[in-house]
C-alpha cells in the first residue's frame, strides 16, 4: 500500500490541539498588543510578569524518551510543558538532525522502552548529514531542513535537537555521520543552511555538541585537549561562522571536558566565547545528563535537559541540578534572581523569534511522496564517483546483464544509529537488528529504497540478478557470469561507539576482492558512516561513495549508475591510505586526546603539513562532464579579497561543478599551506559557461592573537588557488593583503 497520509496517534494529537487551544485566546490577545515590539522586548515584558516559580519552570526540560510521560508531553525527546497562564506554549523537542527522531512505545524483557523489529516509523528520512556536506550545496542543506521542520511541525513538534557541526578529527567516531566534515567554512555553511531551513517553519534548532566533542570513546569524561589559538581557528571558528549565519535558538553543549573542563561547566566556552566574544543572544541547554552542578548556571548553561518525570534527577545523574539545587542557590545569592532572568528571557527570546507564540504546530497529515523526493534530490548531489577507468559508467546499453552483490541492496539501503535514527515509513526494508551489547536505541535499519528495484525500472531491458554476498565464491560465480558486477559494501556506525579502524567489517575486502577477479568490469557501492580504506582499489573499475542514502537513496544511486543524474558530490573529509596517517593512529581509549599535535591543522590541512598522499583528497569528486577554470581575477582593498574566474562546462553532458578557492599563508608565517576560503555549486549545459565570485571572510586569512585577544591579518602576499579539490589546482594568483585586527 502506497503511504502518503500519516495518521498522529488519537491520544497524542488530542494533548496537542487542548494545549493549542487553551494557549490561542490568550496567545492572540498578545500577539496583537506586541506585534510591533522585537523579540527582546517582548521576552522583557513577559518576564517582568513571571513569578520565581514560573521562571524555574522554563530552564529544566523533561526527559520523554520513557513510558512514563509527564502531562503534556508527547514522547518526542524532551518537553517543557506550558504555562498557560502566561501564554507560553511548551516546548516539544525532538532529535532531528536527518529526520524526526520517532522514539519507541513498546518495552523489552527487562520494561526499557524499544522499538520493536519490523516497527513502522512516521517520518522521511533525508541521506547523513555527512552526505549533505558532500553535496557542497547550502540551498540543498536548506530544503532537508524544511522538509524535516516541516514532518515536525506536522506533528506538534516545535523544537529540533539538529545542527550538528563538529568537526572530524578523528574519522573513526560513531558521530562522523552526523556532522559536516573537516573544514570550518563548509561545515558552517552547510550547517546554517540547514538551520535556517528548520527556522524556516517556525521550528526551532539546536547548533551541536559545543565543543570538541569529536570521538564517542569515552564521550561523557574524555577530555579534548587543545590549546586556544588552534580551537579558535578550527572547531570554534565553524561554531562561529554557523551561528551568525545560521542563528540558532539554542547551543547544545556537549558530553565532553575542554581542557580538563566540562563542556557544559566551561565559563570560557560558554560565556567568554559564545555570549561575550560573539554577543549570541540564544540559550544554552545540556546534552542529556551533560550537567554536573548548580554552578554550571554560572558557567553559562541556561537549561538542563532531560531531567527524569519521576525521580526529578537529570538522566544520569543524580545531582537534580537546576531544581532545588537551583531554587537553594538563588535563596542564597550564589545564583542570583538577574541571571535567572537572563536565562529565562533568552529561551523566551528565541521562542518570539522563532515564531512559537505566534505559529503554532499544527497536526496534520505528512505528504510522504513530496517529502522523499526531498530526500531523493540530496542523495543525488551528495554521491560521489570517486573512480571511474575506462569510462564504465554511466552504463550503457551494451550491457546485458548486471550481478548485484551484497548489502541487502534488493530492498534497501543502509542507515546510521543512535538518535539520529529514523524508523522510515513503512517499517525497515528487513527486520531491524543490534549487535550485540548494545543499548536499546543502538539499531541497525536499512531504508525501504532498493537500488536493485531501482536499476530493474532504469534498465528494463537487462538481466539483474541478486546474490546476498555470504558466500564470496558463489557471488564470484554470479559475478563472472554478468557483463557487470555491482557490490554494495557497507559500514555501519552509531552514536555510542566509534569503529575499531577504517576497514570493511565482516570480511567485504575479501569479497570484493573474489568479485573484480571474477569480472573485469567490477563496480563497487559504498553505504558507510565515514571514511574507509579500500585495499581493492586498483583491482575495480568504479567505486562510489553514496554515504547512508536516506529515503529515495535506492532510486538516487540507481539514477547515478545509468547516467540519469550526473555525480556532482565532493568529499567533505579525507580519505586516507590508512590509520598510520591520522594524527592519533591508534583510537586512544584513555582520558585525555592531544589535539594539539595536529591542532588548527584538520584533515587536508594536516596531509598538506605532512606530506601524506591521502587516498583520496578533500573535495575530490568527479562527473560524467568536464569542468574547465579560466579568467582567473582577484582583487583586494585592505583586508577585504575578493576571488573571480569562469567556469566553463567542456564535455558532453550536462552537470554540475563546485570549483573550491584556497589560500595559502604568506611566507614564513608557519601555517599550514592552505585553507578553504571559498566555492560554489554551479549547474552547467555542454559548452555553457558562468562566472564565479567568492568575497572572503577576512577571519579565513587571519590567525587568533590570544594575548592580544583577537583575529590578526598579517600583512602580505596571499597565494590563491582554485581548483577541483585540495590537491587539483588549475588557476593561482595572489592578493596583496593589508594588516588587520578583527574582534574575536
Amino acid at each position: 500500500m502506497k503511504v502518503t497520509d500519516l495518521p498522529v496517534g488519537r491520544k497524542q494529537m488530542q494533548t496537542i490541539c487542548l494545549t493549542a487551544l487553551s494557549l490561542a485566546c490568550m496567545s492572540s490577545a498578545i500577539a496583537q498588543q506586541s506585534a510591533s515590539l522585537t523579540p527582546d522586548q517582548r521576552a522583557d515584558q513577559l518576564v517582568k510578569r513571571m513569578s520565581l516559580d514560573d521562571k524555574h519552570h522554563m530552564v529544566q526540560s523533561y526527559n520523554t524518551m520513557i513510558e512514563k510521560q509527564p502531562p503534556g508531553g508527547i514522547g518526542t525527546a524532551g518537553y517543557v510543558p506550558a504555562l498557560p497562564s502566561l501564554g507560553i506554549p511548551a516546548l516539544q523537542e525532538n532529535d532531528a538532525g536527518i529526520g524526526v527522531q520517532n522514539y519507541p512505545t513498546t518495552k523489552d524483557q527487562n520494561g526499557q522502552p524499544r522499538h520493536v523489529r519490523g516497527e513502522a516509523g512516521n517520518a522521511t528520512p533525508l541521506p547523513s548529514t555527512l552526505g549533505i556536506a558532500a553535496t557542497w550545496n547550502p540551498k540543498i542543506a536548506f530544503a532537508g531542513g524544511s522538509m524535516i521542520a516541516g514532518e515536525a511541525h506536522s506533528q506538534g513538534i516545535n523544537m529540533l535537537l539538529a545542527g550538528g557541526i563538529n568537526l572530524t578529527r578523528e574519522p573513526r567516531d560513531g558521530r562522523t555521520f552526523e556532522y559536516l566534515g573537516e573544514d570550518p567554512l563548509l561545515a558552517s555553511r552547510i550547517d546554517a543552511g540547514e538551520i535556517s531551513g528548520i527556522q524556516s517553519r517556525h521550528v526551532l534548532s539546536t547548533i551541536k555538541h559545543y565543543a570538541l566533542n569529536d570521538q564517542e570513546t569515552n564521550r561523557l569524561t574524555v577530555s579534548s585537549n587543545i590549546d586556544e589559538r588552534a580551537m579558535r581557528e578550527s572547531d570554534l571558528l565553524a561554531f562561529e561562522l554557523a551561528i551568525e549565519s545560521g542563528h540558532p535558538a539554542s547551543v547544545m553543549c556537549g558530553y565532553n571536558k575542554v581542557n580538563n573542563v566540562w563542556d557544559c561547566s566551561n565559563g570560557h566556552l560558554l560565556n567568554d566565547v559564545l555570549k561575550g566574544d560573539w554577543k549570541y543572544p540564544g540559550w544554552v541547554m545540556t546534552d542529556w545528563g551533560g550537567d554536573h552542578s548548580v554552578n554550571d548556571a554560572l558557567a553559562g548553561v541556561d537549561q538542563v535537559s532531560g531531567i527524569d518525570v519521576v525521580s526529578g534527577d537529570s538522566l544520569g545523574n543524580s545531582t537534580e541540578t537546576f531544581g532545588k539545587s537551583l531554587l537553594d542557590a538563588l535563596a542564597k545569592g550564589t545564583v542570583t534572581v538577574s541571571r535567572l532572568d537572563d536565562m529565562v528571557h533568552r529561551i523566551l527570546r528565541e521562542m518570539y523569534a522563532g515564531g512559537l507564540f505566534d505559529d503554532p504546530p499544527v497536526v496534520k497529515p505528512l505528504n510522504a511522496a513530496a517529502d522523499a523526493l526531498v530526500s531523493q534530490r540530496a542523495e543525488e548531489q551528495a554521491i560521489v564517483l570517486l573512480k571511474n577507468d575506462q569510462s564504465l559508467l554511466p552504463l550503457n546499453h551494451s550491457v546485458k546483464s548486471i550481478a548485484i552483490i551484497g548489502g541487502h541492496a534488493d530492498v534497501g539501503v543502509l542507515s546510521g544509529g543512535g538518535s539520529a535514527q529514523v524508523w522510515p515509513i513503512g517499517g525497515p526494508a528487513i527486520p531491524a537488528s543490534q549487535p550485540p551489547g548494545l543499548a536499546t536505541w543502538q539499531w541497525m535499519v536499512y531504508d525501504p529504497t532498493s537500488p536493485m528495484k531501482s536499476l530493474q525500472k532504469l534498465l528494463p531491458g537487462v538481466t539483474v540478478r541478486y546474490d546476498d554476498g555470504s558466500d564470496p565464491a558463489r557471488a564470484a560465480a554470479l559475478a563472472k557470469s554478468s557483463d557487470v558486477a555491482i557490490v554494495f559494501a557497507t559500514q555501519w556506525t552509531c552514536e555510542g561507539i566509534d569503529v575499531p579502524n577504517l576497514s570493511l567489517p565482516s570480511g567485504q575486502d575479501a569479497l570484493i576482492d573474489a568479485v573484480s577477479a571474477a569480472n573485469t568490469h567490477a563496480v563497487v557501492v559504498l553505504e558507510n558512516g565515514g571514511p574507509v580504506k579500500m585495499p581493492w582499489l586498483s583491482k575495480v573499475n568504479a567505486v562510489v561513495e553514496t554515504w547512508f542514502p536516506g529515503a529515495g537513496g535506492g532510486e538516487a544511486i540507481a539514477e547515478v549508475l545509468t547516467g540519469k543524474v550526473n555525480p556532482s558530490g565532493r568529499l567533505p573529509v579525507t580519505f586516507p591510505q590508512d590509520e598510520q596517517q591520522l594524527p592519533r593512529p591508534q583510537l586512544t581509549n584513555a582520558q585525555d586526546v592531544d589535539y594539539n599535535i595536529e591542532g588548527a591543522a584538520v584533515g587536508y590541512k594536516w596531509y598538506d603539513e605532512k606530506n601524506l598522499q591521502p587516498l583520496f583528497p578533500f573535495g575530490f569528486g568527479l562527473s560524467y562532464s568536464k569542468f574547465g577554470y579560466s579568467d582567473l581575477h582577484v582583487s583586494s582593498q585592505g583586508d577585504r579579497v575578493t576571488v573571480s574566474f569562469k567556469v566553463t562546462n567542456t564535455g558532453q553532458r550536462a552537470g554540475m561543478d563546485t570549483p573550491q578557492v584556497y589560500v595559502g599563508m604568506p611566507a614564513g608565517s608557519g601555517e599550514a599551506p592552505r585553507r578553504l576560503i571559498g566555492f560554489e555549486k554551479v549547474s552547467l549545459q555542454p559548452g555553457q559557461s558562468t562566472t564565479v565570485t567568492v568575497t572572503v571572510d577576512p577571519r579565513l586569512l587571519a590567525t587568533f592573537d590570544v594575548p592580544g585577544h583577537q583575529w590578526q591579518v598579517a600583512a602580505g602576499s596571499y597565494p590563491i588557488q582554485v581548483g577541483h579539490s585540495s590537491r587539483d589546482f588549475v588557476l593561482n594568483g595572489q592578493a596583496n593583503v593589508a594588516a588587520a585586527h578583527i574582534a574575536p
